[in-house]
């Protein structure tokens, strides 16, 4: 998927967002994200709509070949990865912000949500 904004730069496209952008086949999200915050949009994510957002595309850390991202959007935490079979996944959203540390910190339980 090309970026809506090419080709000037999106401001909130960092590099590693920028370079899978053109890369995702797909989004999808889990059953969890969809009770955290059923009401989503995954198209303000790929349309990189940022005036939604306070954060967009921050990127977190790479595991098990799988880049995680983050952002922020009306008070939730909304993390989501593109994984190796370059699909942007939506795996939760948080309220609380030591709930979504705290799941960062669990790697092993995010690789097995994307490998579902």
């Amino acid at each position: 998927m090309e970026c809506p904004n090419h080709p000037v730069r999106c401001v909130n496209c960092p590099d590693h967002f920028n370079q899978l952008r053109p890369l995702i086949k797909e989004a999808v999200a889990t059953k969890h994200f969809k009770r955290d915050l059923p009401e989503f949009n995954v198209n303000l994510i790929l349309d990189c709509q940022h005036e939604h957002f306070t954060h967009l595309h921050k990127f977190e850390f790479t595991t098990n070949g799988s880049h995680i991202f983050r952002a922020l959007y009306k008070g939730k935490h909304i993390v989501y990865v593109v994984d190796q079979k370059n699909r942007l996944i939506l795996l939760r959203a948080f309220k609380n912000t030591k709930e979504y540390e705290k799941y960062l910190e669990n790697k092993k339980k995010i690789v097995q949500t994307i490998e579902e």
